[in-house]
């Protein structure tokens, strides 16, 4: 026999079930501790979404709100757009006027009045932004600026206008009629 103190010995079932137990116990302690954290995780993750939840629709109305604003805007600017050129022209149409109610008016007072009218005119267009194109001879042809309605043999380098026959006209640098031209042919 042995010197040592034999240990009652346990049966390995019996073991595991102890152990068991007291992890089940130790669980079920700490469970409430769990249970209140998780939940305070909870209330906040909630409260977190609700704020969210509120801003973004806070942001989609006032992105909405933005968007009909600047629909009305451009409403508006198309409506009205032509309002300042057409005060512009009110003068020239009041000088037409006056001129026709004119009965005994000679050559000379008719053809100054239509040639104040006309300045009246070119001063309107040119406040907003009309401006004549009329090359003169010599000018580089521009297919851009220019329509060439013939091409006439001439002296002149190849391609240059030759005589205008219209003027044309652009708006802030858009050719709403561009000009008619003569145009040299190529040697």
């Amino acid at each position: 026999m042995s010197d040592t103190p034999s240990s009652p010995q346990q049966d390995p079932s019996e073991a595991s079930f102890q152990s068991t137990e007291g992890m089940f116990a130790s669980q079920t302690a700490a469970e409430p501790d769990i249970l209140a954290q998780v939940q305070a995780e909870l209330a906040a993750l909630q409260a977190k979404t609700g704020d969210l939840a509120d801003q973004y629709l806070r942001a989609k109305a006032d992105a909405e709100n933005s968007r009909r604003r600047a629909e009305d805007e451009i409403s508006k600017a198309r409506k009205f757009a032509v309002e300042s050129f057409a005060e512009s022209l009110l003068p020239v149409a009041d000088s037409l006027e006056a001129g026709l109610t004119i009965k005994d008016g000679t050559v000379e007072q008719i053809r100054e009045g239509a040639q104040a009218t006309l300045r009246q005119l070119i001063a309107a267009l040119e406040r907003n932004k009309v401006v004549a194109i009329a090359p003169t001879a010599g000018t580089k042809f521009d297919p851009h600026q220019h329509q060439a309605i013939s091409v006439v043999p001439s002296e002149q380098e190849a391609n240059t206008v030759v005589s205008l026959l219209q003027k044309g006209y652009s708006i802030a640098d858009r050719v709403l009629r561009p000009a008619l031209v003569t145009v040299t042919a190529p040697k």
